[in-house]
């Protein structure tokens, strides 16, 4: 029988994004197909280098050598500290130049419209510039202009896009939770302050929407030890993301099995 197809929703998380690696080397390593994926703010990013043909083997060297340095563009803080033009490249390389709608697979886009204050779900144009708006952290990203639009990060609306890949037709959902409120964490910066207080929002809204409920499986990485705005420890960090997926394949596996009387 015709197997049912698989999206990805992956979500908002900082630096723990990476986690989202992890689970996809793992789902392919155990035959999980995914068809369709859906990201906000790292999980756009890291899902769209994988969406546009970037091998997993490939993105794995890419996260271990990732350093802060590599979007950090420092700007005259009007509207953010950081202008974004550096990571726009950046994406703009590893996803090959492509339009969103030339990528291997589906892809949806989160990012929250600044004047309408709105979800714009991206699924095609350039992106790069999707997926830049998508990361802009209120107050420390520059917005990205598009269409004399003003866009700023994904999470802020839609931390974990479960409801997007609903509509794009995937009939399981596999969702990826590693953003962590963390109740004691070290704040000593105004990037702590700002991070901090869109972690606590997120938290509140995903608790609101009851997103676990909405999804087959959610995969909860144990990432909260690990900061979200350093980018450091990413081996571990990614790490983390293997372990949980781990945890979860006999239930992906049984969900595929027992679709509509799926053979899968």
């Amino acid at each position: 029988m015709e197997r049912p197809k698989v999206g990805l929703a992956l979500g908002s998380g900082g630096a723990r994004g990476f986690t989202h690696l992890g689970v996809l080397k793992v789902l392919h390593k155990h035959g999980i197909p995914v068809d369709m994926i859906a990201g906000s703010s790292m999980g756009a990013l890291v899902g769209s280098f994988f969406a546009a043909g970037q091998k997993i083997e490939d993105l794995y060297k890419l996260a271990f050598t990732f350093k802060r340095k590599y979007y950090l563009d420092f700007t005259v803080p009007r509207m953010g500290f950081i202008q974004g033009r550096r990571i726009k490249e950046y994406i703009r390389l590893f996803t090959f130049g492509k339009n969103i709608e030339e990528f291997d697979l589906p892809m949806a886009i989160i990012a929250t419209d600044l004047y309408a204050g709105y979800k714009k779900v991206f699924t095609t144009g350039p992106a790069s510039e999707a997926v830049r708006a998508s990361i802009a952290i209120p107050g420390i990203f520059v917005p990205e202009r598009i269409d004399d639009r003003l866009y700023i990060d994904g999470g802020v609306m839609d931390r974990v896009p479960v409801s997007v890949v609903k509509e794009m037709g995937a009939d399981i959902i596999i969702a990826v939770d590693c953003a962590h409120f963390d109740s004691d964490p070290n704040i000593n910066t105004i990037y702590d302050v700002i991070l901090q207080s869109i972690d606590i929002m997120q938290d509140e809204l995903v608790t609101a929407m009851g997103i676990s409920t909405d999804t087959d499986v959610m995969i909860r990485p144990d990432v909260s030890k690990f900061s979200a705005r350093a980018f450091k420890n990413i081996e571990e960090i990614v790490k983390a993301g293997e372990e949980a997926a781990e945890s979860h394949i006999k239930e992906i596996q049984m969900k595929l099995a027992g679709w509509k009387g799926s053979d899968v």
